[in-house]
């Protein structure tokens, strides 16, 4: 694969870094550069300037108000972003839930959900996981019962991402006990307004309110909300888990991160020394940027077989591995960098204490916990090798 990008694409890369450079809300890039918390209007508002200037739906086809980019733009696109402290495009309407719509959905759910998603009418949350289905997803339990022109839901999910932000909610149900436990469940959208759902906040362990658990009495949803057919809803969580995985690797946010890492690495110490002139130092980073390297490649890869395919293939699952591994090796690294200032809290205004750390590395110990989970959500990386062995190897 050449590497070396062409003068189309060049001049393509050059006017994304112009248009971040004039675009980007400098206040929002600095949140980003500080790992400190965006607010809702934070991300809507970057939506917002993405669609205006048509590059919100990068992986979207045109005929649905999508890029028509090639894979290799999109990478550009991503690598750019992520070096210019961009926040991350909110994936769950985007890029997970759009692609099953128009793999699955009917005509009506296309023309009514996908325009929206676009103008940030809807946030869409997903409602996957349970207290006892994580990765074993197919053990969830939230009951979706069909009474006329409804169902009526009833149970619970966990982890639910960006929930509190969310209006509407893509939920996996169980709809038949009978037979293989992946034969009776459907993907049901839900209005978050509806009568008898409840959602609660989840603390992670650095603090942060960025997952919820929500709770479903008697919830009433129209049968027209239901994408696909009843009971073959395993099929389309598949899908949408490829699409999942393949954003969860993260290799934007990883070059990012590596090249903060370098400029953390290369400030000289109090007695003028550098980390980047230890040799042990030296060798760890290189290690990274080795394995980081080869994900570029291997993203630019899947991007390519998943615009031949019309989906990412299994081979997702080696992105999600290495992706996840990368960016907490990347986080450790850091940490250690740091040293016991690691271990210091951001002040009230997240500036961190100068004399001591640097404003933006203010939150790496947090960003180090929080990033402990990546290698667990979107099915941990432990099944991901399991999908392997059987998918492409036959075992």
């Amino acid at each position: 694969m050449d590497l070396t990008y062409s003068p189309a694409e060049l001049v393509f890369q050059t006017e994304v870094r112009d248009w971040l450079a004039t675009t980007l809300p400098q206040e929002v890039s600095q949140k980003v550069r500080c790992g400190r918390e965006l607010s809702k209007q934070d991300m809507e508002g970057w939506h917002a300037l993405l669609n205006a200037r048509g590059w919100l739906a990068v992986s979207w086809p045109q005929s649905y108000g999508g890029t028509g980019w090639s894979p290799v733009q999109k990478h550009i696109f991503e690598e750019e972003c992520c070096r210019a402290c961009a926040p991350r495009i909110v994936p769950f309407g985007l890029l997970m839930l759009a692609p099953v719509l128009m793999r699955f959905g009917t005509q009506a759910q296309r023309a009514t959900y996908l325009p929206r998603i676009l103008d940030g009418t809807d946030w869409w949350c997903q409602g996957y996981s349970e207290p006892g289905a994580g990765s074993d997803l197919a053990s969830l339990n939230t009951r979706a019962v069909r009474q006329g022109d409804s169902y009526i839901v009833n149970g619970q999910k966990a982890w639910t991402t960006l929930g509190q932000h969310a209006n509407r909610i893509f939920c996996l149900v169980r709809t038949n006990t009978d037979g293989k436990p992946q034969q009776g469940i459907s993907f049901l959208l839900v209005d978050l307004d509806t009568p008898g759902i409840e959602m609660r906040p989840i603390r992670l362990i650095e603090g942060g309110h960025e997952v919820n658990e929500v709770f479903f009495t008697d919830v009433k949803v129209p049968a027209e909300s239901l994408v696909g057919q009843e009971n073959d809803g395993w099929t389309i969580a598949k899908f949408l888990l490829t699409h999942e995985r393949t954003n969860i690797a993260g290799v934007g946010f990883s070059i990012q991160a590596f090249e903060h890492l370098c400029d953390l690495a290369r400030r000289p110490k109090p007695n003028g020394t550098r980390l980047i002139d230890d040799p042990l130092f030296a060798a760890r980073l290189a290690r990274i940027e080795i394995d980081l390297e080869a994900m570029k490649v291997t993203n630019l890869r899947m991007l390519f077989r998943a615009q031949k395919n019309g989906a990412p293939g299994p081979e997702s699952s080696i992105l999600k591995i290495k992706g996840t591994e990368i960016r907490q090796a990347i986080n450790d690294l850091a940490r250690r960098a740091l040293g016991p200032a690691a271990a210091l809290l951001p002040t009230d205004d997240n500036t961190g204490n100068a004399a001591l750390v640097p404003a933006d590395h203010a939150r790496n110990a947090a960003r180090y916990f929080n990033n402990r989970k990546i290698s667990i959500y979107g099915g941990s990386n432990e099944i991901q090798k399991n999908i392997l062995t059987k998918a492409l190897l036959g075992l």
